[in-house]
């Protein structure tokens, strides 16, 4: 082997990626400083620790409890019931889960971090624009008794190309595809009507056993948590809804829904205006899924036009 050749692979402490390049290994930026370092409102991005990174690969799901203040709180709630119950007082372009004091959420800086972990691509990223896309949002209330059980998804390491419900690695690396950010804005007990998964399912090679039709079965997992959590977890992850049963307190979370920026599985868009009162940088999450050809300049490309008919 030349010393050229030695010099220009990564060492076996290296995570690495193909690219287009003939399949030499290409070594991933362990500095990532091709990764947007701030979020829109020039807050620093924060960084999944080792501990998390190795949670969320081995579970295919995470829990970051208490990031949101009680004032952020009360405000979201306050909108989010305005949602619910008052849609129509609202401005058009504020009837979504990303308006208004929500709109911060789809790139708080633990959500970039997650995302730049496991979702960008760095080629396609910088100071100016995220390497990774928002696919949809919604608004799942409930109230005592609402909720249905209903498991779905696992498997990701062996869905066929072109399905988004993916989960890849390689030694030091994890790619999640599509992914769910969940914002839980009153506090959720373990067991009492959080998302229910299936830890590891998401790497599956065997097929999921029938017990699981069993809402009892121990294979299901769930969390507990304060208000202000996020949750993360691999769409390719075993997961159900279950009945919420806190009769005190409703559950208020926002399903946010991120996927790469080559891929797209929903055709959901969020309303013009309210795209154009976004700064640049959270307006990119926005953008078309990419191809070759439609780079990431916002100016001459127009990723945001809509197709029409």
């Amino acid at each position: 082997m030349s010393e050229k050749t030695q010099k220009s692979e990564p060492s076996n402490q290296d995570p690495f990626i193909f690219d287009n390049n003939w399949g030499n290994w290409g070594k991933l930026p362990q500095d990532a400083n091709q990764l947007t370092t701030t979020n829109a409102d020039g807050e620093p991005v924060v960084p999944l620790t080792e501990e998390q990174k190795f949670v969320f690969d081995t579970q295919g799901w995470l829990m970051i409890p208490d990031l949101l203040s009680e004032d952020d709180l009360k405000e979201m709630r306050e909108f989010c019931y305005q949602l619910v119950n008052d849609k129509g007082s609202l401005p058009p372009h504020q009837q979504t889960p990303i308006a208004g004091p929500l709109e911060k959420l789809v790139d708080h800086p633990v959500v970039v971090g997650f995302c730049n972990e496991f979702l960008a691509y760095p080629a396609l990223s910088s100071e100016e624009y995220y390497g990774f896309r928002f696919e949809t949002s919604f608004l799942l209330y409930r109230q005592k008794g609402m909720g249905k059980f209903g498991p779905h998804n696992g498997n990701g390491l062996w869905r066929l190309p072109g399905n988004s419900h993916i989960y890849r690695n390689v030694p030091g690396k994890g790619y999640s595809g599509l992914t769910r950010v969940v914002w839980e804005l009153n506090p959720v007990k373990k067991f009492e009507g959080g998302t229910l998964f299936i830890n590891g399912s998401h790497k599956a090679a065997y097929k999921i056993p029938e017990s699981i039709r069993d809402i009892n079965s121990s294979l299901w997992d769930s969390y507990e948590c304060p208000a202000g959590s996020v949750l993360f977890f691999s769409e390719a992850t075993t997961h159900s809804a279950q009945p919420w049963q806190n009769e005190s307190v409703d559950r208020v979370p926002i399903f946010n829904q991120y996927n790469s920026i080559g891929s797209r599985f929903h055709w959901w868009e969020p309303p013009k205006e309210l795209l154009d009162q976004m700064p640049p940088k959270r307006r990119s999450l926005f953008r078309q899924a990419y191809s070759e050809g439609a780079n990431t300049d916002l100016e001459i490309h127009n990723l945001f036009q809509r197709p029409i008919g």
